[in-house]
């Protein structure tokens, strides 16, 4: 079994993106590979032996050491050193490709690793955009030997990250940071707890503290790293005083930690903190877009393997009606989520070559995607278990792991309300709404095969409403406004999602790959954006529309 071969989305996608998939698909077939067999197994291992905390040696002496399980090392050595995800974006020559890796194809490539583990993706997604943000805001020149660790493609050389933002008494609301920062000499020391640290055995930690003078809120905060081990080799001063009893992604540390008067450097203009902070936080957010549609194909996967396999009131589950109607919008969110993620990660390799328009695309994507897909995932991963049955209910099988997970990414990097309040922020501060409905606008012209053209002209209508509610929550008072803008983040995200699905199925219209992403198109339109009855056709074709099947143009 390879997962890259069982999902018809993928490749033609990719290949859209990047053009050649020469470099692609040997690496492609191999995390799909490696996905669907060993690192599955190692995963299953993980998750019912979790990493547990030592915190004195026999002596007595403080060490707080996390111990991970066998099956979480060897995990982290296929992400770190054999597919290199957290070295893609800041070594050239990795998978051999001559410059970076394109964000649009690490993004491909992780999706298919997390359909068979999801916990161990926050350190590596963490251990990626700490680099980024030590390269983009440090001074390179301290900061070398981090940035050079965080980006090895060795696991006997990597430094892993982490961000530990989270205080017990603000949560999501980081203005009431309360963590001290007080210069001492050529470094500074840190003072407070931070409540819930994820990867909490990293070897470089991004922080927020209070800077001595500053305002209060978010301006006070000044950006710090935490290393480990202090320049001489010893442990740095800070506590883990315990290790978190999650839900979900139980393979990987979190916990609390105690920072006293630890070791650290600021990273770039103290002043700016939680605005540097900030693109760690949106990196790790579309990383999270990503994992939940990762999530939802593989349970996608599992309900399609099972229902073809069970036969009930003599026959296969897959071929009876409403079950048929139960499996189409799990495909329909899982496909369209795909292609989101992908453009998402597009415009993020346009904005890092300095494309402006793409910056400001990228910005309001990823609460987009972060707040519609991660929510999604709970529903889709709990239609799986129940399509299971009495099975899917029990730990041999992976749905309640994949259900459990699915619950962190609502929560992780800001809660779902807090999420469309950022995306409201997007709409007053530049017009986001605007530019979403004009962008959708530019891909449904760009559309020239006839029969593309025409499911896409009824899309234009669900444009304008994008637009409109946007323009209504300007015009609205701030508690109304509050109140609707989860609405407008769904509907912009849904009519953002059609509209690369009809772009996409010109695309392949016209380079020969033929219409079944159409199908998915005019169907995800009808039944998804307008909530009508799927489209009878979407049923009667489900078997290509999962295995990747020729369907005519006109069904």
């Amino acid at each position: 079994m390879n997962f890259a071969d069982l999902d018809p989305a993928l490749r033609p996608l990719l290949t859209r993106h990047v053009g050649s998939m020469d470099r692609v698909e040997p690496v492609l077939r191999d995390v799909g590979a490696v996905a669907a067999g060993r690192l599955d197994e190692l995963a299953a291992v993980a998750e019912t032996n979790p990493p547990r905390l030592r915190q004195y040696d026999a002596a007595g002496e403080r060490v707080d050491e996390v111990i991970y399980h066998p099956a979480y090392t060897e995990m982290s050595r296929l992400a770190f050193e054999r597919f290199g995800f957290a070295a893609m974006s800041h070594r050239a020559g990795v998978h051999g490709w001559p410059t970076e890796v394109p964000h649009v194809v690490k993004y491909g490539l992780s999706y298919v690793f997390v359909q068979a583990e999801f916990g161990l993706f926050c350190p590596v997604s963490m251990t990626d955009s700490a680099a980024r943000v030590l390269r983009r805001f440090g001074d390179r020149s301290l900061f070398a030997r981090e940035i050079d660790g965080l980006s090895s493609p060795h696991f006997d050389s990597l430094l892993t990250g982490a961000m530990f933002m989270t205080e017990k008494q603000g949560g999501s609301d980081v203005g009431r940071t309360a963590t001290e920062a007080t210069p001492a000499g050529a470094h500074w020391t840190l003072r407070g707890q931070k409540w819930f640290a994820s990867n909490v055995s990293a070897d470089v930690i991004l922080t927020l503290a209070r800077i001595p003078g500053g305002p209060e809120g978010t301006k006070g905060l000044g950006m710090f790293m935490v290393p480990r081990l202090r320049p001489d080799g010893s442990r740095n001063t800070y506590r883990i005083d315990r290790l978190k009893d999650k839900l979900g992604s139980r393979s990987m540390a979190s916990g609390e930690v105690t920072l006293e008067d630890c070791y650290a450097l600021p990273v770039g203009d103290l002043s700016r903190g939680f605005l540097q902070m900030a693109e760690m936080v949106n990196v790790s957010r579309l990383s999270n877009a990503m994992r939940a549609v990762a999530l939802m194909r593989r349970a996608l996967t599992e309900s399609v393997a099972h229902t073809r396999g069970r036969v009930a009131f003599g026959k296969p589950l897959f071929d009876q009606p409403l079950m048929r109607k139960t499996l189409l919008p799990m495909l329909l969110h899982a496909e369209a989520g795909l292609g989101f993620v992908l453009e998402a990660a597009a415009a993020l390799d346009r904005a890092d070559a300095g494309n402006a328009d793409a910056r400001r695309l990228i910005r309001v994507m990823t609460p987009l995607g972060k707040y519609h897909l991660c929510k999604l995932a709970r529903v889709v991963t709990g239609e799986a278990m129940e399509i299971r049955g009495g099975n899917g209910y029990i730990e041999d099988w992976i749905n309640p792991r994949l259900l459990r997970d699915a619950h962190l990414g609502s929560i992780w990097e800001g809660s779902s309300n807090v999420i469309a309040l950022d995306v409201l922020r997007c709409i007053r501060k530049d017009r986001a709404h605007e530019l979403l409905a004009d962008t959708a606008q530019q891909r449904l012209e760009r559309i020239t095969d006839p029969d593309a053209a025409a499911g896409a002209e009824h899309l234009v209508s669900e444009v304008d409403k994008v637009r409109a509610l946007g323009e209504s929550l300007l015009a609205a008072d701030d508690e109304y406004a509050q109140a609707l803008c989860g609405e407008f983040t769904d509907l912009a995200a849904r009519t953002t999602m059609a509209a690369l699905l009809f772009e996409q199925a010109d695309h392949e219209a016209r380079t020969g790959l033929g219409y079944r992403k159409l199908l998915v198109a005019n169907t995800y339109l009808h039944h998804v954006l307008r909530s009508s009855d799927p489209v009878p056709a979407a049923l009667r074709w489900l078997d290509e529309l999962v295995d990747g099947g020729a369907v005519p143009a006109q069904v």
